[in-house]
């Protein structure tokens, strides 16, 4: 089955583009609902990351502090790594184990720190960006979140830049401050046409090779 690395910074659009893909026949995997599971009350990684980052990490409902852990991180990369080192292997394993039990068009691979990771590559078939300009995702992101546009700005510095999700992306799907709701559903459709098209090309070459 073709494999769709979907990501883009935050305030992008991706969750809207990921929802209209799942409308028209597409497996999602998303590793933010994976992570979520992970840590919300008594989640798998809970009792490692209590043990790592102690109790003022762990809410009374057993759920990760994230705005404790938030501003952990963001001042102490040890403390990122860390966290990461925990999330990032079971994220993994659930969103493979997802992956194959998708049933679908194609999948896609939900994944907002894709570029950051750099794990990706070789585990998706194409990486498909959803770009905007800075400027864009400051707004959007205030107007659902009410953070400050400074707060903003220290999320974004942590995720990989606009250029370097470029230079990785096989695929973009443009949702800038000009580009309409029904724009997007356009470039989007368009987008998930094309892969369709080489899903079953793709279906086509597997099957010669294992018949050959």
């Amino acid at each position: 089955m073709l494999s769709i690395g979907l990501t883009g910074g935050i305030g992008s659009g991706k969750s809207r583009v990921a929802d209209l893909l799942a409308q028209w026949g597409a497996a999602l995997i998303d590793t933010d609902v994976i992570a979520h599971a992970l840590t919300g009350p008594q989640g798998e990684a809970m009792p490692a990351l209590r043990e790592a980052f102690g109790v003022q990490a762990v809410t009374a409902e057993g759920a990760l502090n994230r705005a404790w852990m938030r501003e952990r991180v963001f001042r102490d990369p040890d403390a990122k790594a860390r966290l990461e080192g925990i999330l990032h292997p079971l994220i993994s394993r659930h969103a493979r184990e997802q992956g194959e039990r998708a049933r679908g068009a194609y999948r896609v691979y939900v994944v907002p720190l894709l570029v950051e990771s750099g794990r990706w590559r070789d585990k998706v078939d194409r990486i498909c960006v959803v770009d905007c300009d800075p400027e864009t995702q400051i707004s959007r992101v205030r107007e659902r979140s009410g953070l400050t546009p400074d707060g903003i700005r220290a999320i974004m510095a942590a995720q990989s830049t606009r250029e370097a999700r470029l230079q990785v992306a096989d695929d973009v799907i443009l949702n800038d401050g000009a580009t309409s709701a029904a724009l997007l559903h356009e470039r989007t459709r368009m987008m998930h046409d094309r892969w369709i098209a080489l899903a079953a090309a793709l279906g086509t070459t597997r099957g010669r090779q294992a018949s050959a």
